[in-house]
């Protein structure tokens, strides 16, 4: 739970920042350092997913989980939730706080990074992808706070008790899971990270939130695999 803590305090220190510079931060110091990010998350990804034993499972994972989360059309559920709010709040002119911390809660929530990152913290114990997270959250709070205000803070108790659900989820599960679900779940999260951080970096555009099945596909996949002696 360290690292969601360490998330919703940086989205608390990013909005009182963004209240201090009311000018805002300039577009191309955020854009150098959203691409520093991105490569940090990058590497996060590439050496989590070197924990995977099994590249068959983390190949089956990934098809079927594509397949699952292209038919429900995850990411342009998610997509689309977005841009109503967005819409609603421009065609309703409204700035106030309860719009400003929907508004951010939607940016901070809806991205895989919010659901993996508590996910490996609570079944690894590592906060790596959660801090990565954190750095990012406080940068986009602080952009926030400049147009919409003091709401984009409230966004802060949104973030604890979602990211908060998973990792205390993964915290309970983890104990009743042998070490090689644990490595391929964590193997087939990182991989999505990896599609993150490419996005992070402007290289290609991937819709990373259909592959989020997969990760729940693979200890049911690791599982199999073992019992056929893989």
């Amino acid at each position: 739970m360290f690292g969601v803590l360490v998330n919703t305090v940086a989205v608390i220190i990013g909005s009182i920042v963004g209240l201090l510079l009311k000018k805002g931060i300039p577009e191309r110091i955020s854009k150098a350092v959203m691409i520093g990010i991105g490569l940090c998350t990058l590497y996060i990804g590439i050496s989590g997913a070197l924990a995977g034993e099994q590249t068959l499972v983390l190949i089956i994972s990934m098809v079927i989980g594509a397949i699952i989360g292209t038919a429900v059309d995850i990411d342009g559920r998610l997509e689309r939730l977005n841009d109503r709010v967005a819409a609603k709040m421009k065609n309703s002119g409204q700035t106030s706080f309860v719009n400003a911390a929907v508004t951010a809660s939607l940016l901070f929530c809806v991205g895989s990074l919010s659901i993996v990152g508590p996910l490996n913290a609570g079944l690894t114990g590592d906060n790596e992808l959660l801090y990565t997270k954190s750095l990012m959250d406080g940068i986009s709070a602080a952009m926030l706070c400049v147009s919409l205000g003091p709401g984009v803070m409230g966004a802060a108790v949104v973030v604890l008790v979602y990211e908060g659900f998973f990792a205390a989820l993964a915290g309970v599960i983890a104990p009743l899971l042998p070490t090689y679900i644990i490595n391929e779940m964590n193997c087939v999260g990182s991989l999505l990270i990896v599609s993150m951080g490419l996005g992070l970096v402007g290289a290609v555009k991937l819709k990373t939130a259909n592959y989020l099945p997969a990760i729940i596909i693979a200890p049911f996949a690791a599982w199999i695999f073992h019992l056929l002696g893989g």
